[in-house]
């Protein structure tokens, strides 16, 4: 995944009211972190602008925060540092993960906002997870976060324009998705993401990037941790609801 780096910049734009601060994104997973020893050491996997990863290191974790986006790197460097926090950054791609970090090193890793469906297809999201449970100690949890594809395919192609402007540091802008899906489950499929941005002047500047996806069930997630050694703890899966959270704990 190598995108996001034209997003990078107005990412903010993309984040709920909810979880825009670091304290807040963190408090989000209150019920995962609160499992977490004192002092742990924990690693945010595509951690976009640092918010959460942000957040953590707040909480007095060691925290790594890695993004294939180096742009997302710099981004959360500089919320680092906006905030005082100490944490250390690695631009890797999941694959890479391994080569930057010893096996078993992690009492928790994070794969949150929507991510994993950038892994290509079923072998590279197999990777992925692969790569992150590698890093987990045993007991450790792996805690992901995704859209419910089942309805997002449903849905069929489209244009998504938000019904309202979000304001973000005194801005407003107006957030689109355009959805591009495929006919079956296993084809490439694209969402571009556009963010309008209202300028002083009353003009308008936009920042789109076009991103490769490959969608998957819930019941085909399940399997790929079991088959991992991942028993799945906690999952608030709804298939009415536009997104959900799983807990696996590496066994």
């Amino acid at each position: 995944m190598t995108g996001y780096d034209a997003l990078a910049e107005v990412y903010e734009w993309l984040i709920s009211d909810a979880k825009l601060t670091p304290a807040e994104f963190a408090a989000a997973f209150d019920d995962v972190i609160r499992l977490l020893p004192s002092n742990a050491r924990v690693l945010d996997c595509s951690c976009g602008t640092g918010q959460l990863a942000v957040g953590l290191s707040g909480l007095g974790m060691q925290v790594v925060a890695t993004d294939a986006s180096a742009a997302m790197v710099r981004r959360t460097e500089e919320l680092a540092e906006e905030y005082g926090a100490s944490l250390r950054t690695v631009r890797a791609d999941w694959h890479e993960l391994t080569d930057h970090f010893d096996v078993a090193s992690f009492d928790m890793v994070f794969c949150v906002g929507n991510s994993l469906h950038h892994a290509e297809g079923a072998r590279g999201r197999f990777v992925a997870l692969e790569s992150m449970s590698r890093l987990l100690r045993p007991e450790g949890r792996l805690v992901l976060t995704s859209r419910t594809w089942e309805l997002v395919r449903a849905g069929g192609s489209r244009l998504d324009i938000r019904d309202h402007l979000v304001r973000r540091n005194g801005r407003d802008a107006l957030v689109i998705y355009r959805w591009e899906i495929a006919p079956h489950w296993e084809q490439e499929h694209h969402i571009e993401i556009a963010v309008a941005q209202v300028t002083a002047d009353r003009s308008v500047l936009v920042r789109s990037e076009l991103l490769s996806c490959w969608p998957y069930r819930y019941d085909e997630l399940g399997s790929e941790l079991n088959r991992l050694g991942l028993r799945v703890e906690k999952s608030t899966f709804d298939p009415e609801a536009e997104g959900y959270m799983v807990v696996a704990t590496k066994e």
